[in-house]
């Protein structure tokens, strides 16, 4: 499975999401949005304003969010 977590230098939430990934032993993909900007276009194309941004294969979510990375632990 594809992870990829867009985040931000200095962002709570995007610094909370990394360590749940990685307590959960998930593998990801971390993109600073402040070093590229086509990633930073990208995220506005789908709609997120806000880091961190979590994609998979078949789902998106903005914000730190437990309940998806143990849904993504549980698979």
């Amino acid at each position: 499975m594809t992870i990829t977590v867009y985040t931000k230098a200095g962002c709570p939430q995007c610094r909370a999401t990394l360590r749940g990934l990685d307590r959960a032993n998930i593998t990801y993909e971390n993109v600073d949005v402040t070093a590229d900007t086509h990633a930073l276009d990208t995220l506005r194309a789908l709609g997120y304003r806000c880091a961190p941004v979590v994609v998979t294969e078949h789902d998106s979510w903005s914000g730190y969010r437990p309940d998806k990375i143990a849904q993504l632990a549980n698979k």
